[in-house]
C-alpha cells in the first residue's frame, strides 16, 4: 500500500468517529500538557533562581576562615590569601559588615547594614550599579566617603525606590558620605544596606583591629575546576592558620580550634539542579499516569475500530492486503492520535506553565522579593520527549489490535456479520 493511500484510508478511518477520535486524543492532551506545563515551570523557576541568586556567577568562591585563639582575619590576611592562590584566582576580595543609624535630609532609619568591601566584591557577586556608579579602587585607596546604596535603603531614605539619590548625602554614624550610586542585586531586599569602600569603614565605623572576621570571596580563573579549587583553598588555609583538618561526620565546629569552610556557586548551582531533576521526575510520574489511561484509552478505541471493520479487513485481505499492510494502517491510525494529541499537548502546557508561572511568581515574588516574572521555558530536549513518546505510546498500545487485525481470517471476516 502506496504512503498516499495509507494517510488517505487513515484520515478517513479517524474522520468517521469523530467525537470517539477526540474524547481519545484528549487523554494524550492532557498527559503531554501536564508533562510540558511542569517541565517548563520548574525549569523557569530554576531560571529564575540562578539569575536573580546570583548562581550563573558560578566562578565565584565564598571563603570563611576562622584561625584558632578566636583571632579573626583582616584585610591584611585576605590580600595575603589572594596572593598564595593567584594561580586558582583572578582575585581575591574580602568583605565585612556592621550596622550604624542613618539618616538622610528627608527620612531616618534605626538600622542600616553598611557592608565594608573592595571594589573587586560588586564583580564577583555579580552586582552592577542600577543608577549611577560603583564606587571604584581609586575611591577604596584614597579613603573616599562614598556608598553605594542597595536593598529597600534608597525607599526608607529618601521617600521612594525611585528616589534620585545620587549625588545625596547620608549620614551614618558620625559622618557623613555622598550616594554616588544604587546597586543592582538581583533580589530586591527588605532590609537597608549600602556598600562602603572597606579603607573608609575600617577608618571611620569599624577600626583598625575590627569587630569581626573579614569574609572571603574568590572569583576563579576561567576554565577552573571548581571543585579542585575549593579543595586547593581548603588546605592552604588548614596548613596556613594551623587549623586541624575536621572529621567528615563532624557537623559543629569550634571557634578555639578554629575552622574553614569553602563554597562555590557551582556547588549551589548542582545542588539546585538534583533538586529541580527530584521534582521534575514526580512531574512525569504524576503525568505519565494520565499518559497510561489515555494510551489505555487508544487500545480500546482500536480495538473497537478492529471489530466494526471486520468485514473491511476481510475484503482487503481477500484483494491481496498482506499482514504488514493492515499491521501499517492501524498502527498509523493510532500513531496519528498520539501526534495530534502529543502537539495539542505542547500548545496547552505551554499555556498552562504561563499560567502557573504567575501565580508562582506572585508567592515566590512575596517569599523572596523577586521583582521579575517566572518565565516558563520549554527546550528543545523536552519537545522531543514529548514527541517520543507521543511516537511510544501509539506504537506500544496500538500494536496488539493491529496485528490482531492483520491475523485475522478473510473468510471468517467476510463472513462476519
Amino acid at each position: 500500500m502506496r504512503a498516499r493511500d495509507l494517510a488517505y484510508e487513515t484520515s478517513t478511518a479517524l474522520l468517521a468517529n469523530r467525537a470517539r477520535t477526540l474524547l481519545t486524543v484528549l487523554g494524550i492532551v492532557i498527559g503531554i500538557g501536564a508533562v510540558i506545563a511542569m517541565t517548563a515551570l520548574i525549569d523557569g523557576v530554576k531560571a529564575q533562581l540562578v539569575g536573580q541568586l546570583g548562581l550563573n556567577m558560578s566562578r565565584t568562591v565564598s571563603i570563611t576562615c576562622w584561625p584558632p585563639g578566636n583571632q579573626p582575619l583582616d584585610l591584611d590576611d585576605v590580600e595575603e590569601i589572594g596572593q598564595a592562590l593567584a594561580s586558582d584566582y583572578e582575585f581575591v576580595t574580602g568583605f565585612t559588615s556592621t550596622g550604624s543609624q542613618a539618616s538622610s535630609s528627608t527620612a531616618s532609619v534605626d538600622y542600616l547594614t553598611v557592608t565594608a568591601c573592595e571594589p573587586e566584591y560588586f564583580r564577583a557577586m555579580g552586582y552592577e550599579a542600577a543608577r549611577g556608579r560603583l564606587f571604584d579602587e581609586e575611591d577604596s585607596e584614597d579613603g573616599a566617603m562614598v556608598v553605594v546604596l542597595g536593598g529597600s535603603s534608597v525607599k526608607n531614605l529618601f521617600g521612594s525606590p525611585d528616589a534620585d539619590c545620587v549625588g545625596q548625602t547620608v549620614r551614618i554614624g558620625s559622618s557623613s558620605y555622598t550616594v554616588v550610586g544604587v546597586v543592582d542585586e538581583g533580589l530586591t531586599y527588605d532590609y537597608d544596606v549600602c556598600y562602603m569602600p572597606a579603607e573608609t569603614a575600617v577608618t571611620r565605623l569599624i577600626g583598625q583591629g575590627g569587630y569581626a572576621s573579614w569574609q572571603i570571596t574568590g572569583f576563579a580563573r576561567e576554565g577552573s575546576d571548581m571543585y579542585a579549587v575549593a579543595a586547593t583553598t581548603e588546605s592552604y588555609l588548614y596548613s596556613r592558620y594551623n587549623i586541624p583538618v575536621p572529621d567528615p561526620d563532624q557537623t559543629s565546629f569550634s571557634s578555639d580550634e578554629g575552622y574553614v569552610y569553602v563554597q562555590t556557586a557551582q556547588a549551589l548551582i548542582d545542588q539546585l539542579d538534583a533538586t529541580t531533576a527530584t521534582f521534575r521526575m514526580l512531574a512525569l510520574a504524576v503525568a505519565g499516569i494520565s499518559l497510561l489511561v489515555g494510551g489505555i484509552g487508544i487500545m480500546n478505541m482500536m480495538l473497537t475500530n478492529v471489530t466494526e471493520r471486520i468485514r473491511e479487513i476481510g475484503l482487503r485481505k481477500a484483494l491481496g492486503a498482506r499482514r504488514g499492510d493492515i499491521t501499517g494502517q492501524f498502527l498509523l491510525e493510532s500513531v496519528t492520535i498520539c501526534i495530534v494529541g502529543g502537539a495539542l499537548g505542547i500548545a496547552v502546557g505551554y499555556g498552562g506553565a504561563w499560567l502557573l508561572a504567575s501565580v508562582a511568581g506572585s508567592a515566590l515574588g512575596s517569599m523572596m522579593g523577586a521583582s521579575e516574572a517566572i518565565v516558563p521555558v520549554i527546550s528543545p530536549a523536552t519537545v522531543a520527549m514529548a514527541t517520543g513518546i507521543c511516537v511510544g505510546i501509539g506504537v506500544v498500545f496500538g500494536w496488539y489490535p493491529a496485528r490482531r487485525a492483520a491475523r485475522m481470517d478473510p473468510v471468517e471476516a467476510l463472513r462476519y456479520q
